[in-house]
């Protein structure tokens, strides 16, 4: 579809990029989501946590969080929310290890592990209450959903809509971009938090993995070299990337969904905005807001709050 214009216009004071990105993850509160969480074993001996809200819906949103992050961020709790309050069923769902506890095996989560959304998708079909399900993914959890679209599956329940937030939907390019110069804030982040988490699984698999120096993670070059492929069955880095990444799979869509990449995401290069493939496609809706950051979108005055929300509903 042709690429749709965007109605989001950041506040003066917050047309800054980073400030975008960050000031949700610091300024915004928790909220007070009732979630209920099951535990859903998997057919390879691990699991994933789920975190239900039920109001007696027939149709059912799917959330996917982002790299290192859970249910609990505030992003996931606000757009919990917001289905919630419209009168949907919502399923915020926990990749491997991310829920608080440790997952069971060496693995662990990635950007093209579809496998454990269908599983939780069979699991929601088999309780015989939903007619369809709305998918909503950020950043990896975007680019996990778009893959998932277009891989071509049969889905275990109807997909009536999908709705990817600041997806980074070619692996490859956006590794690189958080490796420059002006993305080592976030890159120090991260790979801190991936070098705790391979520490972990050094510890519970030694037989698996060898200690790493503290500190040796820059850049997810290395660390998809050195975990996220052997782990996962890739050949390398970029063997994880060319075959994880969710711009492959656009051709294969063929539910409606919406793609908001803001053209000032930190996160994204050139090659995460697909316009050819949303032109070339019938079910491909992509809107690039001018601001917004990554997973950013906030609202000021009358309209206070954040715009990915109201504009996924």
């Amino acid at each position: 579809m042709p690429g749709l214009s965007s109605a989001y216009r950041a506040p003066f004071l917050l047309r800054n990029a980073h400030v975008q990105t960050v000031l949700p993850s610091i300024m915004r509160r928790k909220l007070s989501v009732p979630y209920v969480r099951e535990r859903l074993e998997l057919d390879d001996g691990d699991f994933i946590d789920l975190d239900w809200l039920r109001s007696g819906a027939s149709e059912l949103v799917v959330l996917c969080h982002g790299l290192e992050s859970s249910t609990r961020a505030t992003y996931m709790q606000g757009m919990a929310r917001v289905f919630y309050r419209a009168g949907l069923d919502v399923c915020a769902m926990n990749m491997r290890g991310c829920s608080g506890e440790e997952n069971r095996l060496p693995r662990s989560y990635h950007s093209g592990a579809t496998e454990d959304l269908q599983a939780l998708l069979e699991h929601a079909a088999g309780l015989d209450r939903y007619q369809s399900v709305v998918l909503i993914g950020f950043s990896l959890g975007g680019n996990l959903i778009l893959k998932y679209l277009g891989e071509g599956r049969a889905t275990p329940l109807p997909v009536g809509s999908a709705v990817a937030i600041s997806v980074p939907c070619d692996l490859a390019s956006s590794a690189r971009r958080l490796e420059s110069r002006d993305c080592q804030f976030y890159m120090r982040r991260f790979a801190r938090e991936l070098e705790a988490k391979y520490a972990r699984k050094v510890a519970r698999f030694p037989e698996h993995f060898e200690a790493w120096p503290r500190g040796i993670v820059r850049s997810f070059s290395q660390f998809d070299a050195w975990y996220t492929a052997p782990a996962h069955g890739f050949c390398s880095a970029e063997d994880y990337w060319e075959k994880s990444s969710a711009r492959g799979y656009l051709g294969g869509i063929e539910v409606p969904t919406l793609l908001i990449n803001a053209l000032d995401d930190p996160f994204l290069s050139e090659d995460c905005y697909p316009e050819v493939e949303a032109k070339k496609s019938r079910y491909l809706y992509l809107e690039m807001p001018a601001s917004g950051g990554h997973v950013g979108f906030v609202t000021l005055g009358k309209q206070q709050g954040y715009w990915h929300e109201q504009r996924s509903l």
